[in-house]
């Protein structure tokens, strides 16, 4: 599929409306800033996570901005439409973790630039942690006070894990599965959240560069067996998605991965599409334009080559809402950010606010690279249509992936 043009192309009068709606609201941009822009500017941004409508596509990605209830609190204020806490590592009931090494207590991130192989300039954080440096017994607690925070406004939270991903000549560690899933259900109930309860299963960046990744077959061994086995410990309670990284192989390798995903039994409810790459020589993992342009390409391939994917959430340098529309042309229903909450100040339209208030300003209302001047491109190019004078979001990604 084409990128987007250089600059969207609408009418002077709407474009006026734009202006006018970000001037008006950038010194204090509202939480509910997605209800003003379909009122003011005939756009709906809602979009969908897990099979949950949410308010737009523009969620909090799992990591060191999502591991205290203050960030949650934040970010419930702020409009974030949801928040995928810190990954946590499976313990077992007598508190081994066989993933233990993921377990790491360091917070210092560096937000710098970075220059991707095509000669674009972008943004990217360097840091060297892995997961929730506690035990479960603490993240369990942080787990059901964030679910309170965010209860009010009905913000999904989400826990994010790493169990055992045993290596080809060793036993999985079914109680790490077992005692993890259902002490978060426990937590999920206890709060009173209903229904299925989400999580993610991280495949981290920093796995791509363990030995116990090197092997192919064993990576896609993982994928089938997380689902089956989250699903025989907790049956019918969990939505599972899948953040799948970016293996050290080719593009045909990440095909592969989707295929692993599509062929488990049962499949998992969605897949994350896909995490940072990673340096092997520096040891770190990175985002950018590089990531951006290998994950839409390897989309673009997922396209032609499968009949129907599941739903997707997309992330990798999402610091536009060009960004988002260019995953959502490709089946992605919403977007996990993590880089574009921690820019400076300046980068941001907004001029009062937190920090994440201010990035949902621009990624909605920048005037070239927001969501909404390039939804409203999209409808005046006739590459989308409009129901009921509105333009929808989640129409694009209709249109991009058959269901």
């Amino acid at each position: 599929m084409n990128l987007l043009p250089a600059e969207p192309v609408v009418s002077s009068a709407w474009r006026q409306r734009l202006d006018r709606l970000r001037d008006s609201t950038r010194s204090s941009p509202p939480t509910d800033l997605a209800a003003v822009v379909r009122d003011e500017l005939r756009i709906d941004l809602t979009a969908r996570y897990a099979g949950i409508t949410i308010p737009h596509p523009f969620g909090k990605g799992s990591g060191q901005l999502s591991h205290t209830v203050r960030q949650v609190e934040a970010d419930v204020e702020a409009g974030v439409a949801f928040v995928v806490l810190k990954t946590v590592i499976a313990e077992d009931s007598a508190g081994r973790r066989s993933m233990g090494e993921w377990a790491t207590d360091v917070k210092q991130m560096k937000v710098e630039r970075v220059s991707s192989a095509s000669g674009r300039e972008g943004w990217t954080v360097t840091w060297k942690g892995r997961g929730w440096s506690g035990v479960l017994a603490e993240y369990l607690d942080f787990y059901s006070a964030a679910q309170l925070a965010a209860n009010e406004r009905d913000v999904p939270i989400i826990p994010s894990v790493k169990y055992h991903l045993p290596d080809p000549d060793e036993s999985v560690s079914i109680d790490e599965y077992r005692y993890t899933t259902r002490e978060l259900l426990r937590v999920w109930d206890k709060v009173g959240c209903g229904g299925d309860m989400v999580v993610e299963k991280d495949l981290s960046p920093t796995l791509a560069g363990d030995e116990r990744a090197g092997d192919r077959k064993t990576v896609l061994a993982w994928i089938e067996l997380v689902p089956r086995l989250v699903d025989l410990v907790a049956p019918e309670r969990v939505r599972l998605g899948i953040k799948l990284m970016n293996a050290l192989f080719d593009d045909r390798f990440q095909l592969e991965m989707i295929r692993a995903a599509r062929s488990a039994k049962p499949p998992p409810a969605f897949l994350v599409v896909f995490n940072r790459l990673f340096d092997p020589d520096r040891g770190i993992a990175f985002g950018g334009w590089d990531l951006s342009d290998r994950n839409l390409r390897v989309l673009d391939r997922a396209a032609r080559e499968f009949d129907g994917l599941p739903p997707l959430s997309a992330t990798g340098n999402i610091c536009s809402g060009r960004m988002m529309l260019e995953y959502a042309r490709r089946g992605c229903e919403n977007g996990q950010i993590h880089t574009f909450f921690q820019l400076p100040m300046s980068e941001y339209t907004a001029t009062g606010g937190s920090r994440s208030a201010r990035a949902l300003h621009t990624l909605m209302l920048h005037p070239t690279e927001g969501i909404a001047v390039w939804l409203r491109h999209l409808r005046e190019s006739g590459e989308l249509g409009e129901r009921d004078g509105v333009t929808h979001f989640l129409d694009v990604s209709r249109h991009a992936t058959p269901r």
